[in-house]
């Protein structure tokens, strides 16, 4: 195919989704012409470097009608001027967003959920709510990609399409950014030298679970005197995670970030990487603590059993379970030949598995396939 494929993306959910499609877009330039329609919470300048064409809208993370009826019609507009090949849709706002807004037109539609809203904690209301529009929105479109076999699973055991539908590309990540990017300084941090350094990197939302990477930390402590916690992100639940932290009279031991734009360079100078998440639709994050040789400990849901073997490339642990997380950062402390086996297997997994060239390379493929189908 000599003629670039035109696709525009729609996204309004940042964090994991971004870093998605800034990797997405920069092994795809060459075969696909990336437009880019985004929220206001998406680093413009950045994504103006990697895409052909970024054009922002304003979107509410939550339902509102008056704000959402004006994107929608934009963005109905929008694609009606420029004709993309295909509209691709990045997580759940986004998804009802650009399905709507394309009803009628003549090209191929792909959501991705990124993570479906109906896993996440919440009330059955609304988890309910969440599964029937994901019901209804799947007839409005061609394909629905799952970024873990735990996606997919969940798509068929609550009836959301066939599975015709459904076609799996794992996440990846940019193996050979990561592999180049420099560490941080300790001493530039504040952190000591001799350190035993914990850190979580992600959201500090309730679904990452900070309140209890602040619990382990306090039972760490107790058994590590030299510890010291690093938390790489920002989020809705800071001022809560901060009081907890003095109430442990942690905060000499304790250091949060807020976001950076180079996280792996952070991963590099931790001694254990956590990620305890309440639900997980991948978790980007293992297998750049992968390819970083950062040993792992994480919660057993969702897809993160799909990345994470139990003692063959990292350790994990049950949700909110603060004990046993403290206990296994314990064991790899003392525990040399353990850590060192788990970052070997590890290395091996991400190189095979993870890289984000392979996911441009089956990304092309779908578009390709739907475009053939016409």
């Amino acid at each position: 195919m000599d003629k670039k494929i035109r696709v525009l993306h729609v996204a309004e959910a940042a964090g994991g989704v971004e870093r998605y499609l800034e990797t997405l877009f920069k092994y795809s330039k060459d075969k696909v012409e990336n437009i880019l329609v985004c929220s206001q919470n998406y680093d413009y300048e950045k994504f103006k470097r990697l895409a052909d064409r970024v054009i922002v809208l304003k979107m509410a993370h939550d339902i509102q009608p008056s704000s959402d009826i004006k994107v929608e019609r934009t963005l109905r507009r929008i694609i009606k001027q420029l004709k993309p090949d295909i509209v691709y849709a990045h997580s759940s706002k986004a998804g009802a967003f650009a399905r709507i807004a394309d009803l009628g037109l003549n090209n191929k539609v792909i959501y991705n959920p990124h993570g479906w809203a109906f896993n996440m904690q919440q009330s059955a209301k609304k988890q309910e709510m969440y599964k029937w529009v994901e019901r209804i929105s799947a007839h409005f479109c061609d394909k629905i990609v799952c970024i873990s076999d735990a996606e997919k699973e969940s798509a068929l055991r609550e009836k959301i399409c066939k599975l015709s539908k459904l076609q799996v590309i794992y996440n990846g990540i940019d193996l050979e950014e990561i592999e180049k990017t420099a560490p941080m300084s300790r001493s530039q941090l504040g952190i000591p030298e001799d350190a035993f350094v914990v850190g979580m990197v992600g959201r500090l939302s309730k679904q990452k679970a900070p309140d209890t990477f602040v619990k382990a930390a306090k039972l760490i402590k107790e058994k590590i005197p030299d510890a010291f916690f690093l938390m790489v992100g920002n989020g809705e639940l800071r001022d809560q995670v901060e009081e907890l932290i003095n109430r442990y009279d942690l905060g000499a031991s304790f250091l949060i970030t807020g976001w950076v734009d180079n996280p792996t360079a952070y991963m590099k100078i931790m001694d254990v990487g956590m990620l305890l998440s309440r639900w997980e639709g991948f978790g980007l994050v293992l297998p750049e603590y992968m390819v970083c040789g950062v040993p792992i400990v994480a919660t057993n849901v969702d897809a993160i059993p799909n990345i994470i073997k139990d003692g063959r490339n990292g350790l994990v642990v049950e949700k909110d379970n603060s004990v046993r997380a403290c206990n296994e950062v314990v064991k790899l402390n003392s525990n040399i030949s353990l850590k060192e086996s788990l970052i070997q297997n590890a290395m091996i997994d991400v190189k095979e598995k993870y890289d984000s060239k392979r996911v441009a390379r089956e990304t092309e493929d779908l578009y390709i396939k739907l475009i053939s189908s016409k």
